[in-house]
């Protein structure tokens, strides 16, 4: 894995062991390590916030902090199903090139598991050519007969997206 600061190393039989929260997108399973998730809530009233991207669904008050909430269908320009039960926000920590902490919210269809990934379940994330960014996938896992895309959520959550909602957030 290229990014350390997201991977849990421990130690097991002489490889690293990766754990990572596996969750549903339309019909695609993706992961995220645990390292950075804070919480799983469910869904709450969000505020919009004008002339942001389509995929930054508004801002949630949680317990008093203002955080921004994603709606990874939207950003992978997937198909967005009505929100039922199982439609949950995954609070992440993610670091800024500079090394700033923001919580942001992932808006997902529904939370599968923790899976555990030895060095040997990962494969490197495939090349697409110069013309399309593969930055945010970490890389892919087998998992129980199913292909799980791990994600690096610092870099599927940008930089510059980051600034627009703090400098729109701190205008409410």
């Amino acid at each position: 894995m290229a990014v350390a600061s997201i991977e849990e190393k421990i130690s097991s039989k002489g490889g690293r062991v990766n754990k990572f929260l596996t969750f549903r997108l339309a019909n695609h399973s993706y992961g995220i390590s645990v390292l950075q998730i804070k919480e799983i809530i469910r869904v709450m009233e969000m505020v919009p916030l004008p002339q942001m991207p389509p995929y930054i669904k508004g801002v949630i008050n949680l317990r008093g902090r203002v955080i921004p909430v994603v709606d990874l269908r939207i950003k992978f320009s997937m198909d967005v199903a009505a929100e039922d039960d199982r439609t949950c926000i995954i609070v992440v920590q993610v670091t800024s090139r500079s090394g700033r902490r923001t919580l942001v919210g992932l808006l997902v269809n529904a939370v599968e598991e923790v899976v555990s990934l030895g060095d040997d379940d990962l494969e490197p994330a495939p090349e697409f050519g110069s013309n399309l960014d593969a930055s945010c996938i970490e890389g892919l896992a087998k998992v129980k007969g199913d292909v799980k895309t791990i994600l690096n959520i610092d870099r599927v959550v940008q930089v510059d997206t980051l600034e627009k909602i703090e400098s729109a957030s701190a205008n409410l």
